[in-house]
């Protein structure tokens, strides 16, 4: 009965955290425009999954995140939009498995944090700022290693490191802060009411 009822809370738990994603993704609450450049924060909702839920969650959350991305993809995104009509499929994998791999790796990390005598906050912060930091680098790999001969690839940077450099430069950088400032002080705060998380052992 215990188990259940721990299983049940953490449903909940991941189904408020989808509810914010899903709101952050579809306003204007997840993302901010300075000129052309838009800094998204659809981050943080994951990296706090990560650590309060484990990696599975965390990739669940990645995957949602993901799966939005790819539909702005259809119109919404001018980028997006050149590159899906290249190739669709490639398009679907740069969007989708980076967000998954960056839900699903701070999980594992915290997850090693935890099996640490290091003070919890401090993992929570260094898996916070990875998710965005795996978020970003994940990305522009997929979208250089799938996309980068390509016009509008090519117009970003002539190799990947121009873009990386390009992108960090504008947007990572603060997405970065926002999803290590927010994603670990609200991830500090839940901790403490998160039974399943509280002992080492045991800990997803």
């Amino acid at each position: 009965m215990k188990k259940a009822s721990v299983s049940t809370g953490k449903l909940v738990r991941l189904a408020v955290l989808v509810a914010i994603l899903l709101i952050m993704c579809f306003t204007p609450l997840g993302r901010l425009q300075v000129g052309p450049v838009f800094i998204t924060f659809n981050m943080v909702p994951v990296v706090i999954g990560a650590v309060i839920l484990g990696p599975g969650s965390g990739a669940i959350l990645g995957g949602i995140f993901g799966l939005w991305s790819f539909s702005t993809c259809f119109g919404t995104d001018a980028m997006g939009t050149i590159l899906l009509g290249i190739n669709p499929f490639f398009t679907f994998i740069m969007c989708f498995v980076p967000r998954v791999l960056a839900g699903w790796l701070p999980g594992l990390v915290f997850r090693a944090f935890r099996r640490t005598k290091l003070d919890p906050v401090v993992g929570a912060v260094v898996t916070c700022f990875l998710g965005s930091a795996f978020n970003t680098v994940f990305f522009i790999t997929a979208l250089w290693g799938l996309f980068g001969q390509t016009d509008i690839v090519q117009s970003l940077g002539a190799n990947l490191w121009a873009i990386f450099a390009l992108l960090v430069g504008t947007n990572a950088i603060i997405e970065a802060a926002v999803a290590t400032v927010a994603g670990a002080g609200i991830s500090r705060a839940m901790l403490r009411f998160v039974p399943e998380r509280k002992k080492l052992k045991g800990a997803n």
